[in-house]
Formats: structure tokens, C-alpha cells, sequence
């Protein structure tokens, strides 16, 4: 069996197979300021009392602090239910997005079931976790009874091999990835990442390939654990390698289909308007004219992506057409960006540099496009209108692309940035 397969027998306490619908006991529930509301009014509707306070994590993020009279009372509504039912893993003083949050706190360990009411759930498969994206309803489901079902997906395993070259990052192999297999290539699939490139890259990478992985239409991204994961667990979680429930796929494991990279000279990768899978090597849009770039989100606001920004745009203004917003993921990357002197980089450059939060990259706070305008951007959609006007665009990138193309005021290859 593979990884999936078998932390969801595990779950459901027998061996399963693909295409069953299997019934779970779920070990993490979260939701968020937008999703919460919405299901904290269904959960009324069937119970008085959450299933178990301590397994439900609730973030602020998507319009952190309230830019709106609706997302105020929105975030008061979920408040005062945290507080009514006991719910401490309650984040609401812009400690950060809550895929970056969750694993922060060490809520997130191998081998559990997590759901949370946003698509990029999938995210904690770099920590070895079967974690999936559900609607408002589901989750209030989840919060009544702890339980939830799933079909058991088939899985794909894509195997990642070469060396990165420079400025080529974890952004470039899952954008050269989706590119390839397609939106809707892995539709309710397992997607399970192999090879020595995942074997040996870093927790920020790891999160950022699970992390798009719903963007090919995918039921969950994972990886086995790797040294830098269980370190990273056990400085977070307090547990040890041996007491942590790390789950591996056989050797002899099946899976529906196979998928091979070699990254060995590959260009950065750039998600052009308005599908993510149109991408294409940056040598074939260079020179696309800009207004505004950002720097952040659940896929790319980590330490390391703020770190090669700062690394192009070091000593460099941005250009006078373009506005350069950065956003850290959290405020624990905050506050080590602004001991490591990224953040006045970042200001001396003319970037402007906002709390962290999802706000730019759904087109709901700060930053958002109009008519006509194009933006270059590190977040993880690109469809029509998803960072403000419909009839602006956006194209997808790794920090490096986005700092040299700022700085430029037109898409730029940071190789050429001296």
C-alpha cells in the first residue's frame, strides 16, 4: 500500500482499497475567519457542543484586521463561539495564515487525518499527514461529531529528480508540474511526491508543492517524512522520531499513474493569465509589462522566499510603475525577517511591507488589481478576477521572479538583475 492508503486504513481501522467510502475519525479540524461562519451556523442547527475542543484550530487571516463592516462581524461571530465552546487553539491577533500557523503551533504530525475548510489544506502532506480541503457544511459536521468519510482516492506518484539550479525553486518544479499534468489532471487523486529532489529539500519547499497540489484538481499532495521534517516536528511538537506516527509506502505499491521530472536546466517556471497549468518558461514572456507585485501567501511567504527576494532587491529601488507588496506568512517569519534586516531591504527598496494574512493573493484586502491591470505574483491561482478586477491579470512565480521583475517593471529573469 502507499501513504495514503495507509493512513486512511489506519483511520478506518481496516484495510481499504481505491474507490471505497470509508468513514474517519478526524484528528484536526480548522477553519478559518471566512469559512467559520458559515459553518458554526449549520453546526447550530444539529448541536449544542463541538466534539472535542482541543482537536478544532480556528484562524483569522483572510481579512486580518477587518477591512470591511461584513468580515468584522464575521470574525466577532466566529469569537464568540471559540469562546462559548472552550475552542484555546483560537488564532485571531495576526499570528499568520493558517497553513503556515497550524504547523508553527505543532498541530500538524505524520500520519493524522486534518481537514480544514480551505483547498490549501492539502499542505500539511509535506509533514506525512493525509490532509484535505472541505466545504463550510463538511466541517461543521466534523465539529458536531469528530467523524467525516472519504473515498479512497487512487494515487499518483509524481518522482522529482536533477539538481535546482539557480533561482529555481520548489515554486518552479510544482508550476512545471501542474503545467504538465494539467488543472484538472489529478482530479480526486493522491498525489504522492518521490524522488531525491523532495528526499532532500526543506520544510519551506515540501510545504509549498503539497500546498498547490489542489491546484491539479488533487484530493491531497503528500511525502514521506524527511530529516529536515522530523526535526522540524520535534522542535515544534515536543515529540521524538520514534513517538511520531511516520508512515512510508511499500515498495511494491501500485499506483494509477506515473509521473517523471528531471529539473536539470530548467528555467523558472511562470503560470501565465488566466489557468494555472498555462505555464511556461520565463524565456518565452520576459519583458511583460507589471504593475504590481507581491510577495507572500500560503505557498510563498516563508522566511526562504523573503530571503531570495531580499537577495535580488538588495541595494535596488523598485520601479516607479509598480507597486511591490510583501507579506509575510506569519508573524513569527516577521519577526526573524526584521532581526535579519529583510524587512528594510524591503522598505529601503519602496516595497510595502503589510502584516501577515491571505489578503492580497483572493483579491479581498490590500492590494487588490483594477481594469487592466497585471500583477506578478507568488500565490497559487491565477483564474479571472482572483486578485481583483476581471479584467486584470496575474501571473504566478517564485520571490526571486517577482523581486526582479519589480525592481524592472517588466517580468525579468533574476540572472539578469546586477
Amino acid at each position: 500500500m502507499n501513504i495514503t492508503e495507509k493512513i486512511l486504513s489506519n483511520a478506518a481501522k481496516k484495510e481499504i482499497s481505491p474507490g471505497e467510502i470509508i468513514e474517519v475519525d478526524v484528528d484536526l479540524a480548522m477553519s478559518h475567519d471566512g469559512t467559520s461562519p458559515p459553518a458554526i451556523k449549520t453546526f447550530e442547527k444539529i448541536a449544542k457542543n463541538v466534539w472535542d475542543p482541543d482537536k478544532i484550530a480556528i484562524v483569522f487571516d483572510h481579512n486580518i484586521p477587518a477591512n470591511t463592516i461584513g468580515s468584522a462581524e464575521f470574525q466577532k461571530v466566529a469569537r464568540n463561539f471559540a469562546k462559548k465552546q472552550g475552542i484555546n487553539k483560537f488564532y485571531s491577533h495576526g499570528e499568520g495564515i493558517c497553513h503556515q500557523v497550524l504547523p508553527e503551533k505543532g498541530l500538524v504530525e505524520p500520519g493524522k487525518i486534518i481537514v480544514g475548510a480551505d483547498s490549501h489544506t492539502c499542505t500539511y502532506g509535506a509533514f506525512g499527514a493525509f490532509s484535505t480541503g472541505m466545504g463550510s457544511t463538511d466541517i461543521a459536521m466534523v465539529y458536531a461529531t469528530g467523524k467525516t468519510w472519504f473515498m479512497v482516492p487512487e494515487s499518483y506518484n509524481i518522482d522529482v529528480n536533477g539538481k535546482l539550479g539557480n533561482n529555481i525553486t520548489a515554486k518552479d518544479i510544482i508550476l512545471k508540474i501542474i503545467g504538465t499534468i494539467g488543472a484538472d489532471g489529478a482530479t480526486y487523486k493522491a498525489c504522492e511526491f518521490t524522488g531525491e529532489v523532495i528526499a532532500n529539500m526543506n520544510i519551506s519547499g515540501r510545504m509549498t508543492i503539497c500546498n498547490m497540489a489542489i491546484e491539479m484538481g488533487a484530493k491531497n499532495g503528500i511525502m514521506e517524512p524527511n530529516s529536515y521534517t522530523l526535526d522540524y516536528l520535534s522542535g515544534r511538537t515536543g515529540k521524538s522520531k520514534e513517538q511520531m506516527n511516520i508512515i512510508s509506502s511499500d515498495k511494491d505499491s501500485t499506483y494509477e499513474k506515473e509521473f517523471s521530472f528531471d529539473i536539470n536546466d530548467m528555467e523558472p517556471q511562470i503560470a501565465c493569465p488566466s489557468d494555472v497549468d498555462n505555464v511556461k518558461d520565463i524565456s518565452k514572456v520576459e519583458g511583460i509589462a507589471i504593475d504590481q507585485g507581491f510577495i507572500g501567501s500560503c505557498t510563498n511567504g516563508r522566511l526562504e522566499d523573503l530571503q531570495e527576494a531580499a537577495k535580488v532587491i538588495a541595494g535596488k529601488k523598485v520601479h516607479d510603475d509598480v507597486r511591490l507588496i510583501i507579506s509575510p506568512a506569519s508573524s513569527e517569519i516577521y519577526e526573524i525577517a526584521i532581526e535579519e534586516g529583510l524587512i528594510k531591504t524591503f522598505i529601503d527598496s519602496g516595497a510595502i511591507v503589510c502584516n501577515p494574512g491571505c489578503g492580497p493573493c483572493l483579491g479581498g484586502h490590500m492590494g487588490v488589481l483594477s481594469e487592466g491591470e497585471v500583477s506578478i505574483s507568488t500565490t497559487n491561482r491565477n483564474f479571472k478576477g482572483r486578485m481583483g478586477d476581471p479584467d486584470s491579470e496575474v501571473y504566478l512565480s517564485n520571490a526571486g521572479v517577482v523581486a526582479a521583475s519589480a525592481i524592472k517593471g517588466f517580468i525579468e529573469n533574476p540572472e539578469n538583475i546586477k
